[in-house]
């Protein structure tokens, strides 16, 4: 494969439909739109803020022990958005305390620290935000899905309960494909994307090929 494909991009090897290390928040996060946009936000804090709180401090890191360097300021920058969270609605913060958390666990285990080690700052920052941004659509992208065939309504955060529902279709007329919003629903559609993801980057690697 040529850079180009294994870049961290939606296409490329180590996106995040071909680790699959953030299988978990993409499947618990989506069940509501609510929910989404905080999983969201909480990546793009903690990709955002750990390439660049690492990008300045690179000079002064050890070489040896970055990895606990990685894990302690991504879990740091994860409980502080929670904490953020928190102040602004406690129910909220309560129903998505597990999902906030996933958050720096994907950062990490994405390897992204590792791999714009050798880059320079500006575009250290940017392939990481690049990466953020490929995972937050498709968190969205699920949760405009799962969530109006599972619960037939559109949800924002806020409100005196943490979630507004915005419209309601009514459930009734959606009975058969409610499994959507349960687990199950929620990873055979990431079994479909998958699938589709896996069927269009061969397609596009062979175009790069010729």
């Amino acid at each position: 494969m040529n850079n180009r494909t294994q870049s961290p991009l939606f296409w490329g090897t180590n996106a995040p439909l071909s680790t699959m290390i953030s299988a978990g928040l993409m499947i618990m996060a989506t069940s509501r739109l609510a929910f989404a946009i905080i999983a969201a936000g909480a990546l793009l804090w903690t990709y955002g803020l750990t390439i660049l709180i690492l990008s300045f401090a690179k000079p002064i890191l050890p070489q040896k022990g970055r990895e606990i360097v990685w894990i302690f300021l991504s879990s740091f920058l994860g409980s502080l958005y929670l904490l953020l969270i928190y102040f602004a609605s406690p129910f909220l913060a309560m129903e998505t305390t597990f999902l906030i958390l996933l958050a720096p666990l994907s950062c990490i285990g994405s390897g992204v620290c590792s791999r714009l080690e050798a880059l320079d700052p500006e575009e250290f920052i940017l392939t990481a935000l690049l990466e953020a941004l490929v995972l937050v659509g498709i968190l969205i992208a699920l949760a405009l899905i799962r969530e109006p065939l599972g619960f037939g309504s559109f949800s924002l955060p806020g409100g005196p309960q943490g979630i507004i529902t915005l419209i309601s279709f009514g459930s009734s007329l959606y009975f058969p494909v409610q499994i959507i919003a349960g687990s199950s629903g929620g990873l055979l559609l990431l079994g479909y994307g998958l699938t589709l993801f896996r069927r269009f980057r061969n397609r596009y690697i062979h175009t790069e090929e010729k």
